[in-house]
């Protein structure tokens, strides 16, 4: 048994290559994820009507169709209308586009629980309206709807896996390789699951770490209050009592 994992042990590399092209498409595609969501999200409250209504299109055409015909569409069915990309380009975007639906609604949701009173508050001040947002929406949204969108980037790492069905070298795909040439299948995918979770639990553990150093605010020092003792002295001698009068 112990000359399989040997065999795989001589793919160790491949596996390291395979993680960083994992991670390199993540968070790539989470950055786009991001953007689409925070713009489909403020699309849905704008004054005007097509706006609304493409952005409203955009999420329920994504949330209602499977990823992998997504992914599909962009990497075989893109090149009949003259547009071109690898199967990095066409992972990050599918991937970054699908994510981005979700995450919109996500962050609709933290928008709208921000309390009006506040937006009252500052438009009374004077303060331009891209402040606001920049300085009191957004903040508070991202602090409500944080966890969320820490799932939303495991999810996208593990979405990742599907892009093996466009020949794209990331975990899955190598493992399918691998696997093909050395026929152990239990220890080769023992690996890969393996590898996925200590990627998704650090993103869990950078996620709650940076959540807490964002959205907490600093410990302050208790103030000092005067204790028993000397309220007994203040009440006890009448000298010290005088003078401090």
């Amino acid at each position: 048994m112990s000359y399989q994992w040997l065999t795989l042990w001589r793919y160790a590399d491949t596996f390291l290559e395979a993680a960083w092209l994992t991670l390199q498409v993540t968070l790539l595609a989470f950055i786009l994820a991001v953007a689409l969501g925070l713009l489909a999200a403020l699309a849905k409250s704008s004054p005007l009507t097509p706006v609304r209504w493409l952005s409203h299109c955009y999420v329920e055409f994504i949330r209602n169709t499977p990823v992998l015909l997504q992914i599909f569409i962009i990497f075989f069915g893109l090149p009949s209308l003259g547009i071109t990309m690898s199967a990095f380009s066409a992972g990050v975007l599918a991937l970054g586009i699908n994510v981005g639906a979700y995450l919109s609604e996500t962050f609709r949701a933290g928008i709208q629980s921000v309390a009006k009173g506040q937006l009252e508050a500052a438009y009374i001040l004077g303060i331009p309206r891209r402040q606001i947002f920049l300085s009191v929406v957004l903040p508070q949204a991202a602090r409500a709807v944080w966890p969320a969108i820490i799932n939303n980037l495991i999810q996208l790492l593990l979405g990742t896996s599907l892009l093996s069905a466009i020949a794209l070298p990331e975990l899955t795909g190598t493992a399918t390789v691998i696997n093909a040439r050395t026929l152990l299948y239990i220890q080769t995918f023992s690996i890969v699951a393996l590898v996925y979770l200590v990627l998704s639990n650090l993103f869990s553990w950078l996620g709650n770490l940076a959540g807490r150093r964002m959205f907490h605010p600093p410990l302050v020092a208790p103030v000092k209050k005067p204790g028993w003792r000397w309220a007994k002295k203040w009440l006890i001698n009448p000298v010290k009592r005088e003078n401090a009068l």
